[in-house]
């Protein structure tokens, strides 16, 4: 824990008027971007498979991308949609 405080405090002065938004970009700096990303783009993909699967795309993206794989569940709760028959 001290090495993670060290590292957010890197270069910050605690008594400046900035200080609050230099230690706020440090955290920044410390997340991982890039796997977040190409984790939510997977999340994506299968939210998308699976709503394709129930009949609800649209459903299907907003709720992995609102939940991630928690909204997997919750499309595969919801019944599949029917496709009405072809009129004659």
């Amino acid at each position: 824990m001290d090495e993670l405080l060290a590292r957010a405090m890197q270069g910050v002065d605690p008594d400046a008027p900035d200080a609050f938004w230099r230690l706020f970009l440090n955290l920044m700096e410390l997340v991982p971007w890039t796997a977040l990303f190409w984790w939510n783009l997977f999340f994506l993909a299968v939210g998308a498979l699976l709503g394709w699967w129930r009949g609800r795309l649209a459903e299907g993206i907003a709720w992995a991308f609102v939940l991630g794989p928690i909204g997997w569940l919750v499309i595969l709760r919801k019944p599949r949609r029917r496709m009405p028959p072809p009129l004659p």
